[in-house]
């Protein structure tokens, strides 16, 4: 029998049981991906994410790699957060990634600054998305690899939003972005992934990815605050830095414990 710890985080969570949850288990070498798909599947969070250490290279300090109840993510801000909330043992630390490269994660006051890539998206017709997404948006807006945009007028829009979430599973892996000016915020958003094994996201960080750059070129100005309105809810503190979206945001440690295989 093999016995592995993980810590169960609370990521962009000012107290506990808010931000979004993310399950943290560190290896000393991978598992074959059908076990680490059990584990998470077995955690049934949004990602539970799994770190090896990597003495040999220059430019990280763990590799990192994210997966939902049903798939492997290519990107996943919450935890990653989480990760550098259990490991750091200084100021920053490093984890290489298999599709977004490098992402560290810095302390920052009484909690931390999460670099991830700042992505782009391309204006794109969606009817069969937009409907199952419901509401009405005014625009719409891609970018390959399974991430989509829906820009609505206001707060109300998105609070009001009901997806047909079996509808949306036939579609794939699709991350579903919905966003407006935020009522007490620059960016209201929520996030939904259905076909990912994720009806909906409490606090996306790869979604501010795309979230950040999108906002800071229509308000003119690079540091933005945001809010993502799930039922748990969670904002982050949001810097627009050249080619990297900086996103500020504590973390709780809710659960430690053991898996026993």
């Amino acid at each position: 029998m093999t016995s592995l710890h993980f810590t169960q985080v609370d990521a962009f969570a000012d107290v506990p049981f808010t931000g979004n949850p993310a399950a943290v288990m560190p290896l000393d070498a991978w598992l074959d991906d059908a076990t680490l798909q059990a584990i998470a599947q077995e955690n049934n969070l949004s990602e539970t994410a799994f770190t090896v250490p990597t003495p040999d290279d220059p430019d990280a300090d763990y590799a990192l790699r994210w997966f939902t109840p049903t798939v492997e993510v290519k990107l996943c801000g919450h935890a990653t957060l989480a990760s550098g909330h259990v490991l750091m043992a200084d100021a920053m630390i490093r984890f290489r990634t298999r599709h977004a490269g490098i992402l560290t994660v810095t302390r920052d006051g009484d909690g931390y600054a999460l670099s991830l890539p700042a992505w782009d998206m391309t204006p794109k017709t969606l009817p069969d998305l937009a409907a199952g997404l419901g509401g009405a948006p005014v625009e719409s807006h891609w970018r390959d690899g399974g991430y989509s945009l829906f820009l609505f007028p206001d707060a109300a829009a998105i609070g009001a939003l009901t997806p047909d979430f079996a509808a949306l599973r036939r579609h794939g892996d699709v991350m579903l972005i919905a966003t407006a000016p935020g009522d007490d915020s620059d960016i209201v958003s929520r996030v939904f992934v259905p076909g990912g094994g994720v009806d909906e996201d409490p606090v996306t960080g790869s979604a501010h990815s795309l979230l950040v750059p999108f906002w800071a070129a229509r308000l003119g100005k690079a540091r933005l605050s945001a809010y993502q309105a799930s039922a748990r809810g969670g904002r982050l503190g949001c810097t627009l830095a050249g080619d990297r979206v900086i996103l500020a945001g504590r973390c709780r440690t809710i659960i430690e414990g053991r898996f026993f295989l």
